[in-house]
């Protein structure tokens, strides 16, 4: 082991010599290393709980969104089955359903609602979107083509105050012309189930029809909106669109769901990346917590430095021992912050509870944000880049004493001892 090493070593595990002063540098490196492991562990639990809550966004989005959408230019399509034949070709295209898409105006009562009106085939979108698995009641598969089944989203059917089994009217756009006016077409509609995405957007403004009803109310033929794609991997999606460009006709249009939900996206990704640079402070701060303790210590170590310097030690030793004993302040924090913060963001779903009995308040409600848990997801990226963060700064934080130890000239530090 080089000396240097051994040197800085000794120096931070030793014991310190009765006194006030030591004392207080010792103080003050607890202080720097418990610093260093709360900024770290924070920074751990906010990135995880941001990391969920993209991934919960992401599965609710695309549990009724599609990966890839094909459309026509003026949202006709003709000749679907053709072209999803063809884009299941592509090796990493899993499943393709076609929809209509249009919109409609819901009555029941009193209570009249807009709402985007979706017309889809259950056996082939529960293939490419989960609302099988969103249903509150009814089933998807009860839509079934002549009958005029709907099923709603949840906090459309809340609005409208209609339940499963009860008939509403739905009312298209476009009119019938008549020698006297311009009437409206009306169909009534029995509601066969509810669904509940968790997304306010889908819930409160989607209703679902067979497509065959959707294409006869609104006049389309054999004709559909588009074909939803379900692809091997949701992350691949862009890469996977720009190559569908040989199995596609010039006039459609290819679409992912970055672009359709970007926003959404942007908005999580800038969130994540404030709260690291925000939470990054708190490491900073208690990193350079250590050019404190080592400017002390440097103070109290002034006539040892001296007695190495006089031995032969050169001045780019005496500075790597005081790098070394702050680098080691900052590893200890660094490793405790790791730990605490991987336990923190693994067991949240504990923690939250506890914190809840005793405070005695609210801190997640599952009816607010229709999550049981506050979701949590670890990245190792994070973990990387925290700790390269964590370290550059304590490396830092240690130079300018360390600089200032080498400067120390052994006659005037031993004058006086």
């Amino acid at each position: 082991m080089k000396y240097e090493l051994l040197i800085g070593l000794r120096y931070t595990r030793s014991k310190r010599r009765a006194g006030s002063g030591n004392r207080f540098i010792s103080f003050i490196s607890m202080v720097s290393m418990f610093g260093i492991a709360l900024g770290v562990a924070a920074l751990i639990v906010v990135l995880s709980v941001m990391n969920g809550f993209q991934e919960e966004l992401r599965t609710r989005i695309l549990g009724v969104a599609s990966h890839i959408q094909l459309t026509g230019i003026d949202d006709q399509l003709a000749n679907w089955q053709q072209l999803a034949d063809g884009v299941m070709k592509h090796p990493q295209v899993r499943a393709a359903a076609p929809f209509v898409n249009e919109q409609g105006m819901l009555a029941f009562d009193s209570q009249v609602r807009g709402a985007v009106i979706r017309g889809i085939l259950p056996e082939a979108e529960d293939k490419v979107a989960d609302f099988a698995r969103h249903m509150k009641s009814g089933r998807l598969d009860a839509l079934r083509p002549g009958e005029f089944g709907i099923v709603l989203g949840a906090e459309l059917a809340r609005a409208l105050r209609v339940m499963t089994g009860e008939k509403l009217t739905l009312i298209a756009p476009q009119g019938l012309v008549t020698p006297a006016a311009i009437v409206p077409r009306l169909k009534q509609f029995t509601v066969v189930g509810i669904f509940e995405a968790g997304m306010f957007e889908f819930d409160s403004g989607l209703a679902l029809i067979h497509l065959a009803d959707a294409q006869v109310l609104y006049r389309l033929g054999e004709n559909v909106s588009g074909v939803r794609l379900k692809v091997d991997d949701l992350f691949a999606a862009p890469r996977i669109s720009r190559e569908l460009g040989p199995y596609v006709p010039t006039e459609v249009y290819v679409s992912d769901w970055t672009k359709s939900h970007a926003n959404f996206f942007r908005a999580v990704a800038i969130e994540k990346n404030m709260m690291f640079i925000i939470l990054s402070l708190i490491v900073a701060v208690a990193a350079f917590n250590i050019v404190s303790t080592l400017v002390m210590a440097v103070r109290d170590k002034r006539a040892d430095i001296a007695i190495l310097r006089t031995l032969g030690a050169s001045p780019r030793s005496v500075m790597t021992i005081f790098i070394i004993q702050g680098l080691i302040i900052g590893l200890v924090g660094l490793a405790l912050g790791v730990i605490g913060g991987f336990v923190l963001a693994s067991n949240l779903d504990v923690v939250i509870p506890a914190i809840e009995k005793l405070s005695g308040t609210t801190l997640w409600s599952k009816e607010v944000y229709y999550i049981s848990e506050l979701p949590s997801k670890v990245l190792p990226s994070d973990v990387v880049s925290i700790v390269s963060i964590a370290f550059v700064l304590t490396l830092i934080s240690t130079l300018y004493p360390s600089w200032r130890a080498s400067r120390i000239n052994p006659a005037e530090a031993l004058r006086y001892e």
